[in-house]
């Protein structure tokens, strides 16, 4: 029986209106007084100011800053080593190049982590790894999971749509990532935790249940993204968030000239993922109907070819990694699919 004592999952969950303000006391709550705040370079200065304001009210407390332009390997390492060894905790605030760097630093230091999304385009706010570059190159590196999770749905309403209809890709695609998961115990004993998988799905058809563009459905998109995450560290594992889909827009993002947002690409791959391995594909493209997804993307539509290239790229990224891709006349059908699917033709130009 696995031993689950140890396993990271936030302390402090705050989701709802108005949270941005209560940063400071949710810090002094936690017994953090002095603290480094990263925030994305180009963040709407008025939102830093709210964070700022809220931790210097807080007696106690206080605040180093530093504004983050990309989230390199390079940089963060730089960034750790200047950072006062005095420090109580790490709050990152804004979009992923801020919450991926604050969160390593603070797998670095051994510190607290908060993360203080300003949008919710994908499950990285609360996962066990870092997104980097190193010499260039993407690189998913391990880290440390939030001590604190504080989502300020207000704020992330008045985000650009398109970032949440991003994050909704990125949900769905918990669906056929557990199905891959699935098909690689049966191929080659790849352990399966059920717990995990569980809450990986029941996370997505909770959501899926009413979702709209509204402050309740920023709350059912945070929750769930947040439970992902939280399941990925339960088995240690980015199985019950990624699978074949998440191959396929890792080879978009190489070979496109203009890789677009990573749940755009996803959700689309899930839903052609889906048709292969029977897994939902008509309830995820009637959430993408009533929610305006297949329209977001038709207004920029993706190159035909260029995914076709990432579709034959995909199975060969990740070693010891079985997917339903692996078998090579599903790369095929799934090429096919690209050509004749109708409910997806305005989503591509040729």
């Amino acid at each position: 029986m696995q031993d689950r004592r140890g396993i990271d999952i936030p302390s402090v969950v705050r989701i709802k209106p108005g949270a941005l303000d209560r940063v400071g006391i949710y810090l002094r709550r936690a017994g953090c007084g002095r603290v480094a705040l990263l925030w994305s370079e180009g963040l709407p200065e008025p939102l830093i100011a709210r964070v700022r304001k809220s931790i210097a009210e807080e007696k106690g407390t206080s605040v180093l800053e530093t504004a983050v332009a990309k989230a390199s390997f390079e940089d963060t390492e730089e960034l750790f080593r200047k950072m006062d060894p005095g420090l109580e905790a790490i709050v990152g605030l804004g979009g992923g190049k801020a919450l991926d760097t604050a969160k390593y630093v603070s797998f670095l230091l051994r510190k607290p982590y908060f993360a203080v999304p300003t949008s919710l385009s994908n499950d990285g706010f609360c996962s066990p790894q870092s997104s980097l570059t190193i010499a260039g190159k993407r690189r998913s590196l391990p880290s440390a999971m939030p001590f604190g999770v504080i989502v300020d749905t207000e704020v992330c309403l008045r985000a650009p749509k398109v970032l949440w209809l991003s994050g909704v890709g990125d949900l769905v695609s918990k669906i056929t990532a557990v199905r891959d998961w699935k098909l690689a115990f049966h191929h080659n004993g790849t352990p399966v935790d059920d717990f995990a998988a569980l809450l990986s799905d029941a996370s997505v058809f909770q959501f899926m249940g009413g979702p709209d563009f509204d402050l309740e459905g920023m709350r059912l998109l945070a929750t769930a993204l947040m439970l992902n995450g939280i399941s990925m560290s339960i088995c240690g594992s980015s199985r019950p968030a990624s699978g074949s889909e998440h191959l396929i827009s890792h080879a978009l993002d190489a070979v496109s000239a203009r890789p677009r947002l990573h749940g755009l690409q996803v959700g689309v791959a899930t839903y052609l993922i889906g048709q292969l391995n029977e897994a939902g594909e008509e309830s995820i493209a009637a959430l993408f109907d009533r929610i305006g997804f297949w329209q977001a993307i038709a207004d920029d539509p993706f190159s035909r070819s260029e995914w076709k290239k990432a579709v034959a790229m995909a199975p060969s990224l990740k070693a010891n990694f079985h997917t339903i891709l692996s078998v090579p006349e599903n790369v095929a059908r799934l090429e096919a699919l690209i050509e004749r699917d109708s409910r997806i033709d305005a989503c591509f130009v040729d």
